[in-house]
């Protein structure tokens, strides 16, 4: 059984990095989209586990992507990976039913700790 995620970032080379990445663990299907309105659409319309998102983005951001999840009553386990300090976010996070935050970084651990994350929450 795959873990479909859709991933959402307004960078396209971002998103074919993170989507390239986690493609490569055991079990994940990942769909991306660079407009977080039509991402929260997609949630509605498509079957997705988990969504993976960028917290800086233009019209909608990460947390703002979240909680418009969260006020159609859909429950999905929502993860921001972002560049931002875990403690500069996470309480904005926690308060708009962020489910975790994961820090962005260098190098390639960061996906794996991403691929763990999504695992445990789904």
């Amino acid at each position: 059984m795959s873990i479909e995620v859709l991933l959402v970032d307004e960078d396209a080379d971002v998103l074919e990095i993170v989507g390239t990445f986690l493609g490569q663990e055991d079990g994940f299907e990942v769909t991306s989209e660079t407009d977080p309105e039509a991402a929260l659409e997609r949630v509605f319309e498509e079957e997705f586990d988990a969504v993976v998102s960028d917290y800086k983005m233009p019209r909608l951001d990460g947390v703002e992507l979240c909680s418009a999840i969260r006020e159609r009553g859909q429950s999905i386990p929502f993860l921001l990976f972002t560049a931002r300090e875990r403690e500069d976010v996470a309480d904005v996070a926690a308060e708009n039913g962020v489910t975790a935050v994961v820090q962005k970084g260098t190098g390639t651990e960061q996906y794996s700790v991403l691929a763990d994350r999504i695992r445990d929450e789904v």
